[in-house]
């Protein structure tokens, strides 16, 4: 099994000029998507992550089962607005606009190390604010991404490791 057979593409979505890469077909077979859980798990396992923190909303598909995979806390990246109670917050550029995401406050200790989870790095605005975020509370972070988009000119978080499981172009 390919991951790549299950990834679809569309075009001029949801603007024009952005191609949208859809790998959601991976979490409708049990087996492939049980598949990627472990193959992400094994990409940081031994790494003593205290917490998974994973961005809205693709990125909570899967960091949610990495969390009980890796035996590690959940913690929720959301779209500002979606979380009760002291929140903080950060805004970033996306290739279609701005936006906002919210953590909070009481969900990360300065002591946790943190593994940031997204489905996509495409060009890292999302990644990049989840790090200040995080990092509002403790330095002990790393990234995870199931897809990296290797066409396209990436921001990342300076002496932040970062790991992927599939590299490959925006266009197919």
């Amino acid at each position: 099994m390919s991951y790549q057979d299950y990834i679809r593409y569309y075009p001029n979505f949801p603007k024009e000029g952005i191609t949208f890469i859809d790998w959601m077909s991976v979490m409708a077979h049990a087996e492939a998507f049980a598949l990627l859980i472990d193959d992400l798990a094994a990409l940081v396992a031994g790494r003593g992550f205290t917490k998974v923190a994973a961005i809205e909303a693709r990125g909570l598909m899967l960091g949610i089962p990495l969390s009980e995979r890796l035996h590690c806390g959940f913690v929720p990246l959301r779209k500002a607005g979606k979380l009760p109670g002291t929140c903080f917050g950060e805004t970033y550029d996306l290739e279609y606009g701005t936006a906002a995401m919210e953590m909070q406050h009481d969900m990360v200790k300065p002591t946790d190390k943190v593994l940031i989870v997204d489905d996509l790095l495409a060009l890292g605005g999302t990644l990049v604010a989840a790090n200040r975020l995080v990092g509002n509370v403790t330095n002990q972070i790393e990234d995870l991404v199931f897809i990296r988009l290797t066409d396209l000119p990436q921001q990342l978080t300076e002496g932040v490791p970062l790991h992927c499981l599939l590299e490959m172009r925006e266009k197919a």
